[in-house]
C-alpha cells in the first residue's frame, strides 16, 4: 500500500520540470489531434488521456510552483523593492504602460495609413495623447517622487483631467462619424485576439491599480490610475465596435449601431465625468485658503 502510495504521489508530483515540459507537449499534441488526426485516430486518444494527465499535474503543482517562484523572485533586489514599495510599483507600471501604450498607438497608426481609417487614426491619436500624459507623470515621478510636492501633484492632477475631457470630446464625434459612414471597422486576420487580450489586460491592470492605490495619499498616483481606467474603457469600446463588425452579420447592423451608440456614450460620458471631476477636485484643493498645509497633513483620499 505504501509503494502504491509512493508511485501516484510521484505520477502526481513529477516536478517542476516535467510539468513545464508537458503542458505545452499536452496542447501540441490535442492540436495536431484536431487538426491532422481526426477523431477516430489512436493518436487522438493518446493526446485525450496526455492532455488530461498533464491538466492533473498542472492543477496539483500550480501551488508549489508559485511558492517556489515566489520565493525566489523575492531575493532578486528589485523584485524586492517593487513588492515593499508602492512608489516604486507605480513607477514600474506607469514605464510599462507607457511602452505598451506606445506600441498600439503605433499599430493603430499603420492601420490607419494602410486603410485609411478614420476611427484607426483616431485612436493612434487618443493613445498618444495617454502616452504623453503618462511620459510626463513619469517624468515628474524622478524628479520629484509621490506625495512630496502636493500642490505640484494637484497641478498635474488637473491637467490630466482636462486632457481626458478634451480627449473624450473628440472620441464622441469620432465614434458618431464612424456609425454614419459604415458603422464599425475591423482588424484583419486573427489580430482581433491580440486586441482583446490587451483589452483584457487594460481593464484587469486599472481595477487592479484602483484598489491597490486608493490608501496612498498622493493626486499623481489617483492621475495615473485615472489614464490607465480611460484606456481600459477606450480599449472596451474599440474591441465591441470591432467584434460586432467582424462577426456580425448585414441583417446585425441596426444592433450593431445600437450598442456601439450606447456603450460610446456610456465610456464618453464616464470618462468626461471623471476628467470634470479631477478639475473640480484639484482646482478646490489648490485654491482653499489653508488648503495647501492641510494637503500636507491629510494628503489625496
Amino acid at each position: 500500500m505504501e509503494r502504491l502510495k509512493r508511485i501516484l504521489h510521484k505520477l502526481l508530483f513529477p516536478g517542476t520540470a516535467v510539468v513545464f515540459i508537458c503542458v505545452p507537449a499536452a496542447a501540441a499534441l490535442l492540436v495536431y489531434a484536431f487538426m491532422y488526426a481526426g477523431e477516430d485516430s489512436p493518436v487522438s486518444y493518446i493526446a485525450y488521456v496526455f492532455s488530461a494527465y498533464a491538466l492533473a499535474i498542472l492543477c496539483a503543482n500550480v501551488l508549489p510552483i508559485f511558492k517556489k517562484g515566489s520565493s525566489w523572485a523575492r531575493k532578486n533586489a528589485l523584485v524586492s523593492r517593487y513588492l515593499a514599495e508602492p512608489a516604486y510599483r507605480v513607477n514600474v507600471s506607469l514605464h510599462s504602460s507607457l511602452v505598451i501604450n506606445m506600441l498600439y498607438s503605433l499599430l493603430n497608426a499603420v492601420y490607419g495609413v494602410i486603410y485609411r481609417s478614420v476611427w484607426f487614426g483616431t485612436l493612434a491619436a487618443y493613445y498618444t495623447f495617454l502616452a504623453v500624459l503618462r511620459f510626463m507623470l513619469v517624468r515628474y515621478a524622478h524628479r520629484h517622487g509621490f506625495g512630496t510636492n502636493l500642490a505640484g501633484e494637484w497641478r498635474w492632477y488637473r491637467i490630466c483631467g482636462a486632457v481626458l475631457v478634451a480627449m473624450t470630446i473628440a472620441m464622441a464625434g469620432v465614434v458618431i462619424l464612424v456609425l454614419h459612414e459604415d458603422g464599425g471597422f475591423s482588424y484583419a486576420g486573427s489580430l482581433i485576439y491580440a486586441m482583446a487580450a490587451y483589452t483584457f489586460y487594460t481593464v484587469i491592470m486599472a481595477v487592479r491599480n484602483v484598489i491597490r492605490y486608493h490608501r496612498y495619499h498622493s493626486p499623481a498616483m489617483s492621475a495615473a490610475r485615472a489614464v490607465s481606467l480611460a484606456a481600459a474603457l477606450v480599449s472596451m469600446l474599440s474591441l465591441e465596435i470591432a467584434m460586432l463588425t467582424q462577426f456580425g452579420g448585414e441583417e446585425d447592423g441596426g444592433f450593431r449601431t445600437l450598442m456601439i451608440m450606447l456603450t460610446g456614450a456610456a465610456v464618453c460620458f464616464i470618462v468626461i465625468g471623471l476628467g470634470s471631476y479631477m478639475i473640480v477636485r484639484s482646482t478646490k484643493a489648490l485654491g482653499e485658503p489653508g488648503g495647501k498645509e492641510r494637503q500636507i497633513e491629510h494628503g489625496c483620499e
